[in-house]
């Protein structure tokens, strides 16, 4: 024995981009089999190591929830060795409560919080019933304090957090591990269509792979432990807002 912790199955939702792309790639590398699930994946921004037989791409429209349960059961079947779930889908949207209409707001929850639920549904019974299952929740600093013009979004964000505190204590009895990470500002597209950004030197943003760590990390602990909750910010907290034309 090398004492390397044993590959997983890990399932990725979100991996298109951004930090499930950076997700995939992490993971891969450490010679672990990932399935990732996107909406689409354009062929410039398919994650590198699709390019490996470790990796596997999944069309799946997580918003589509009436009938997410079915194309979920149908995914863990054809892939019954899923043994970790990292949750890294999601969009942003920001303004007073009363820019968003009911169904702006209804389409944030359900991507944000709903479709996570729905996937945790789905592969948790399998993982208990092994007594082995890592669950990892790519939440956010919104998660951790509600803020200006961040009602909806940071409601989402702590009911994602919420969600997986109340797993935690539900699941660690049948070996079943819950960890959370909260990032602050990570440059990638999120902010492509927000009127703010993180400013622009380096030390202004994470990268998505800074938050891939944290999950491999979570990812290679021992399955006598757990890491719960990991907050990871920026080095310098600056924002840019841009000017309406």
């Amino acid at each position: 024995m090398n004492g390397m912790p044993p590959s997983r199955s890990v399932l990725v939702l979100g991996a298109s981009r951004g930090i499930g792309a950076a997700v995939c790639r992490r993971l891969t590398a450490a010679g672990h089999e990932v399935i990732g699930v996107a909406r689409h994946f354009p062929p410039d921004r398919l994650p590198d190591a699709s390019r490996e037989s470790a990796f596997t791409p999944v069309t799946l429209d997580l918003a589509d929830l009436d009938n997410l349960p079915r194309r979920l059961l149908a995914l863990q079947r054809e892939h019954p060795r899923i043994d970790t779930l990292v949750c890294c889908a999601g969009r942003g949207r920001f303004g007073c409560l009363e820019e968003f209409s009911c169904d702006q707001i209804r389409a944030l929850m359900e991507i944000n919080f709903l479709a996570h639920a729905f996937a945790v549904r789905t592969f948790l019974p399998t993982m208990k019933s092994r007594g082995d299952g890592l669950l990892v929740f790519i939440g956010s600093e919104a998660a951790l304090a509600g803020h200006q013009k961040g009602s909806i979004y940071c409601a989402s964000k702590f009911a994602l957090r919420g969600f997986a505190q109340a797993l935690r204590e539900e699941c660690a009895r049948s070996g079943v591990r819950v960890t959370v990470i909260n990032p602050g500002m990570v440059r990638t597209g999120f902010f492509a269509d927000l009127d703010f950004a993180p400013g622009p030197e380096p030390e202004h943003a994470l990268r998505a792979e800074d938050v891939a760590e944290a999950v491999a990390l979570a990812v290679a602990a021992p399955p006598t432990g757990v890491v719960d909750e990991i907050n990871l910010s920026p080095l310098k907290k600056v924002v840019i807002f841009r000017k309406e034309d």
